[in-house]
């Protein structure tokens, strides 16, 4: 599932809850660490087309939400879909990662972006022409901090010298990382360098970009077996979910709205019929 957890709308605990006792496998959370404001015509890049939608401005902090998700689950996977990496210092990142995935249990998968509102990341300092240099450093300097004793890194945006960091991750050897993005060459041997998936929105172009991640693996020596890609916003038929399984798919995320408690859980109940179509 994927929702915009916001004070208006289903409490991430509450859905964690229904979703776990329903038999849905995971929760994913966005993040907007806030909308500048300055109007529709500043964000041309948004996806959706229109007005900006108001759940943008009220988004949880989706670390704290996940947390709060996480503690009252026993099962239910967590998630960021997606963690704006490169509007985040990593080490403090990398601490709340490893944090959260022990308190869950080894339970959160950290999907990442590089993000498409300019004025945003300008606010965090990142020049938006160098966000996916930025991203790709924040996570490689993560991993070091994840899985080293004594962690360094000197690179063009981000550098520390001998550094200790705990705790460290209870997936070993971190939390799978899932970046999104639209296909192309560049995602892709950013993915098979640094990450262990992709997280697609939507399933245009789908055939054809795992085609593509696979052969960008292979030419990199890398097993293609080992990436996963998560389809963010699925269409929620069966005949979609299969398609998308038969191309090798592991994870399907469907959309909740941001709407009332009865209104998100009665969209979480009519996606219940899915969950045996693909036990089946």
């Amino acid at each position: 599932m994927h929702v915009f957890s916001t004070d208006l709308g289903i409490g991430p605990a509450r859905l964690a809850r229904e979703a776990e006792d329903r038999g849905f496998a995971a929760l994913f959370l966005p993040e907007h660490t806030h909308i500048p404001a300055l109007g529709r015509i500043e964000y041309p890049d948004y996806q959706g087309g229109g007005e900006l939608p108001g759940e943008y401005l009220r988004t949880y902090d989706p670390f704290v939400a996940l947390a709060s998700a996480a503690a009252v689950t026993s099962r239910l996977r967590i998630g960021t879909g997606v963690c704006l990496a490169a509007q985040h210092d990593p080490i403090i990142l990398a601490k709340q990662v490893a944090t959260l995935d022990q308190l869950s249990c080894g339970r959160f998968i950290f999907g990442i972006g590089y993000g498409w509102n300019l004025q945003e990341m300008r606010h965090h300092g990142v020049e938006p022409s160098t966000r996916r240099s930025v991203v790709r450093e924040k996570v490689l300097a993560m991993k070091e901090l994840w899985t080293m004793k004594e962690a360094t890194f000197d690179g063009d945006f981000v550098r520390f010298g001998p550094t200790w960091s705990w705790p460290k991750p209870m997936q070993d050897p971190h939390p799978p990382i899932l970046l999104g993005g639209v296909a192309g060459p560049v995602l892709f041997r950013h993915i098979v360098e640094y990450a262990d998936g992709w997280m697609p929105i939507g399933g245009s172009g789908l055939v054809d970009g795992v085609e593509a991640l696979r052969h960008a693996a292979e030419d990199a020596g890398r097993d293609p077996d080992e990436l996963q890609v998560a389809v963010s916003f699925a269409r929620p038929d069966a005949r979609t979910l299969d398609h998308y399984r038969s191309l090798g798919v592991r994870i399907c995320i469907l959309g909740l709205p941001h709407a009332s408690p009865e209104a998100v859980l009665a969209v979480l109940d009519t996606y219940v019929p899915l969950l045996s179509d693909q036990a089946a």
